[in-house]
């Protein structure tokens, strides 16, 4: 292990001991932690990930926690001194080749070109939102045809039920009609074929089951019956 002598600013220094106090409330020395540290920097209310990242690298670098099953084992609960020195080095950066600079530009003008997965992503989500809002439309289009095709069926049958009843009317009326007819024209008959009066005045009986006749009424039927002129 290689040591490096670099302080950390007291902010960062603030950060990375409440990191570590926070680790040690949930976990003993030697634990794992359960949770993830971004859930604890939301918990301590750091003002991005990037902050909870270097927070975890100091705390790394001064052997208080470990990379470990997936997260992160508790080593020390100790708080960090300001003037505390990094146990772990870091990997010493690679001199940057001048030669392959160009190549390296063009790469980059090439790749700044290539759509980004974050750009794809967000064009994706727009089409499925896009998708979502016309899905909506069309079910409540849907809906409200439903809505006029099932009114417009009730007041159908209404119709018909209407049209139907009154049909079943006019026929029974016609029946009444052609019967007061035959009646009257029987009556007539009857009262002309009489031998002797044909010219003579229809008496009030008769009238008044001629009008009873016109009438439609049963009891006028019994009436022509039992009329004088009727044989």
């Amino acid at each position: 292990m290689i040591g490096h002598d670099c302080p950390v600013n007291p902010q960062s220094l603030d950060r990375a001991n409440a990191f570590l106090a926070a680790v040690a409330a949930r976990t003993e020395v030697g634990g794992v932690l359960t949770g993830t540290p971004a859930d604890i920097g939301h918990e301590l209310a750091f003002p991005d990930a990037l902050s909870t990242a270097r927070a975890v690298r100091a705390l790394i670098a001064r052997r208080r926690l470990e990379a470990a099953q997936g997260s992160y084992r508790l080593l020390d609960a100790r708080p960090v001194d300001a003037g505390e020195r990094e146990v772990l080095g870091r990997r010493p950066r690679k001199p940057r080749d001048s030669t392959r600079a160009p190549g390296r530009a063009a790469g980059t003008s090439s790749s700044s070109s290539t759509p980004m997965y974050s750009d794809v992503g967000r064009a994706a989500v727009d089409r499925l939102v896009e998708l979502g809002r016309e899905v909506a439309a069309l079910r409540a289009s849907l809906r409200a045809a439903r809505e006029e095709a099932r009114a417009s069926r009730e007041a159908r049958v209404g119709a018909e039920q209407r049209a139907e009843a009154l049909g079943a009317k006019v026929r029974e009326l016609e029946a009444r009609a052609e019967m007061a007819e035959a009646n009257l024209r029987t009556l007539l008959a009857s009262v002309r074929g009489r031998e002797g009066q044909r010219d003579a005045p229809v008496g009030d009986s008769e009238m008044e089951a001629i009008l009873g006749v016109l009438k439609g009424g049963d009891d006028a039927e019994e009436e022509v019956a039992a009329s004088p002129g009727a044989d």
